[in-house]
């Protein structure tokens, strides 16, 4: 079986598309290999900044022959028919076979499709890869139709066994395929023949080119690291920035620098973020005094004086980029500093749009503030603290810092809040208020910090609810399902209690009444939503119009999309979402922190054998009951009488259920959702035993209805844990 080498080499790749565009001409070459018939033992993608690689091992030689039998019309068919069916079978009359059927005589059709050669499959395969290539963006160039990435210089296309090499023929737009590659562009440039991927790979290597780009990573993270420890000092690791390097050369030479003494006192993240994104250096500390003192750079070829000329240019153009970042710093330390302090970007963020129908960010700001002052008690924090940090959180979007790195955004805050000389907790707030912003990162657990990064959150939720700009199917373009993720975990990782309905009331309140506006409508909503906050009502009242009826859905609906994403967010902790809907069917589901611990505790309840055995009963009682309320028309719920118990096991049941509610009652009260899990498992033998020896529907209809009500008694004192109807199994 011969092995398959392709390569595409071009002008440089960016750095941000190889590893998608490697594994992108993986697929859709082995999909097209497959799909004509040619299966492999196994493939390979690699890329460098020049090229994309693929190597596929034990290729079949040729497709196989196929054989296709189909059945057509009817002998004595009209002849239209039979003649659009000789021209999809690609046969002629005399060539189809008669056979007999239950229904008849019918022609049948034969149909062998002879293998082809590999070579000739792979070059169609490859041709049509390249002519339709999914780059993000691509280029014309010179006289051709060919759209690349940057311009296609060469293909390398050859298959290979124990016989030798043979070029696959390609032709396309005059680029032609060949048994040639080319080495590093300055110190390897002339032409290289190869015979096959191992014969590529150690000439590739001997010409200066590291082939494997988590080769090249590991090299490069593995000399930076050694040389900053032989000067005591650290490598700050970035894995993004590694791989962006990784793909930024081909035969990596670490060098080390020195920043200059007059940059050191810059925060050690403008350092890191500066040499980041300008430059592509890595930053090296002082494990001491966690400075950045260092940087290290990779340059893309060896030169005769150990890289003494790279390193001073790139030193040199550091200094100019540092020496900006430190013109900012100081200009920003001075506003800071002032009598006006921060409060003067805040002012100026009354110029700035954050949405055309959400007003100002200056605008957003008073709204977080006052219902950061709300959300301040629930969470133990300081109310003036926290109306005090939701007022200067987002003021560094107007400094040069952020405007210069809009991705130290609320870390600059917290540098230039100290620097304002006002409360560490305030400071604090400025950078974590943003948090968490993703699965992986950390949650605020200081009050002022939380009640601020919560205020944040449902402001952004309740405003884009307001104006009904939701989330629709994949498409999230003001990233709320991220911020309710953040408050669902704010909420639980610090233990936060209370209604998020209601704050959901007082965050959409401040949205609907915009200044100056007319509507009496919007003044008698915005009224009715200050009289449910005040009230903590869960829907609109009877005195309420439609209209009112109608927007006072809207926080209802904010909810109940945080409960679908505290499902996504339970499910990946193992929690069911049959028992998370158990749950929320349940009063005060717009506390949090009671429904998670109420899921978790039936979680866990319904893992054992009295959980399993105790549904089962449940829903056969459930089950019982419901049918007979159908049938009778009535409701069963008014209570057994123990005095119509005929079995010994009915009377049994009246005991456990009796216990069982005085158990059950008030541990769900005290929120000791365990306690009430054993008082559930309590029931399970009784409610077993009473099925086994006990006949619901009894002839005699005292017994039916007081049995029927006993049941109804089951469901209710089940019922105070969960809405257990909605529990698969």
């Amino acid at each position: 079986m011969p092995d398959l080498l392709i390569e595409l080499f071009s002008e440089e790749i960016p750095a941000r598309m190889q590893t998608r565009a490697a594994e992108d001409l993986k697929k859709r070459v082995t999909d097209g290999l497959v799909e004509a018939g040619l299966t492999y033992a196994g493939a390979a993608a690699l890329s460098t900044p020049r090229r994309l690689t693929l190597a596929v091992d034990g290729l079949l030689a040729e497709s196989p022959t196929v054989r296709e039998e189909r059945k057509g019309p009817k002998v004595g068919a009209p002849d239209k028919a039979i003649e659009g069916f000789l021209r999809g079978a690609g046969l002629t009359r005399d060539q189809l076979e008669e056979r007999e059927t239950p229904k008849g005589a019918v022609y049948f059709a034969l149909i062998e499709k002879p293998g082809r050669p590999a070579a000739a499959i792979i070059a169609e395969v490859l041709e049509d890869t390249i002519r339709n290539f999914p780059w993000p963006k691509s280029m014309r160039w010179g006289a051709g139709a060919l759209r690349w990435v940057r311009p296609l210089h060469s293909i390398l296309c050859i298959l290979s066994d124990e016989n030798g090499a043979s070029v696959v023929d390609l032709d396309i737009d005059g680029i032609k395929s060949g048994n040639t590659t080319r080495g590093h562009r300055f110190m390897a440039p002339d032409e290289i023949t190869v015979t096959g991927f191992d014969d590529y790979a150690a000439k590739l290597k001997r010409a200066f080119v590291v082939l494997d780009a988590r080769e090249r990573a590991e090299a490069i993270w593995q000399e930076a690291t050694n040389q900053a420890f032989a000067s005591g000092l650290d490598v700050v690791e970035d894995k993004g920035l590694l791989a962006e390097v990784a793909g930024l050369v081909e035969w990596p030479v670490v060098l080390m620098g020195s920043i200059d003494a007059e940059f050191l006192e810059l925060p050690p993240e403008v350092l890191q973020t500066s040499m980041k994104e300008h430059q592509k250096f890595f930053s090296v500390k002082n494990p001491k005094t966690g400075r950045i003192e260092k940087f290290i750079t990779v340059a893309n070829r060896e030169t005769a004086d150990n890289g003494a000329t790279i390193l001073a240019g790139n030193q040199k153009v550091l200094s100019a980029r540092l020496a900006d970042a430190k013109f900012f710093w100081e200009n920003d330390l001075r506003t800071a500093k002032s009598e006006a302090g921060m409060s003067a970007w805040v002012e100026n963020l009354g110029n700035v749009t954050f949405h055309n129908k959400l007003g100002t960010q200056a605008a957003r700001i008073d709204r977080i503030a006052a219902l950061a002052r709300e959300i301040a008690p629930v969470v133990g924090a300081d109310a003036d603290l926290a109306e005090q940090a939701a007022r200067v959180a987002k003021a560094d979007l107007s400094s040069e810092m952020v405007y210069e790195f809009p991705e130290l955004q609320g870390l600059m805050g917290r540098y230039y809040a100290e620097a304002a000389g006002l409360p560490q907790a305030v400071a604090n707030a400025c950078e974590q208020h943003y948090s968490p912003l993703g699965p992986g990162d950390d949650v605020p657990s200081e009050p002022v910090s939380v009640a601020v990064a919560l205020a944040d959150k449902l402001d952004t939720l309740t405003g884009f609810w307001a104006i009904d700009e939701k989330p629709t199917g994949s498409k999230d373009p003001f990233a709320l399902r991220r911020a309710a993720l953040g408050v669902i975990r704010l909420v639980l990782e610090n233990d936060v209690r209370g209604s998020l309905w209601k704050l959901n009331l007082r965050g959409f309140s401040q949205h609907v009444v915009k200044e100056g506006s007319e509507s009496d409508l919007l003044a008698r909503f915005k009224e009715h939503l200050n009289e449910l906050v005040s009230r903590d009502l869960p829907t609109a009242d009877s005195e309420a119009s439609e209209e009112l009826e109608h927007a006072l859905k809207t926080p209802a609906d904010l909810l109940s999309f945080f409960h679908d994403r505290l499902k996504v967010f339970l499910r990946d902790q193992g929690i069911r979402h049959d028992v998370i809907d158990a749950c929320i069917a349940m009063d005060g589901n717009d506390d949090l922190t009671l429904l998670v611990k109420r899921a978790r505790a039936l979680e866990d309840f319904l893992k054992t054998e009295d959980g399993t055995n105790l549904l089962q009963g449940f829903k056969r009682a459930n089950n019982i009951l419901s049918q007979a309320e159908e049938k009778d028309g009535v409701e069963y719920s008014y209570g057994a009488d123990r005095k119509f118990a005929e079995d010994e096991t009915e009377k049994a049941l009246f005991d456990a259920l009796e216990a069982g509610g005085a158990a059950i009652s008030p541990a769900i009260e005290a929120e000791d959702f365990a306690a009430a899990m054993r008082g559930m498992a309590a029931l399970r033998a009784p409610v077993d035993a009473f099925f086994e020896a006990v006949q619901v529907n009894a002839e005699n209809e005292v017994l039916r209805r007081n049995r029927l009500n006993l049941l109804s008694q089951i469901r209710q004192v089940c019922g105070q844990v969960a809405d257990l109807t909605k529990v698969e199994g």
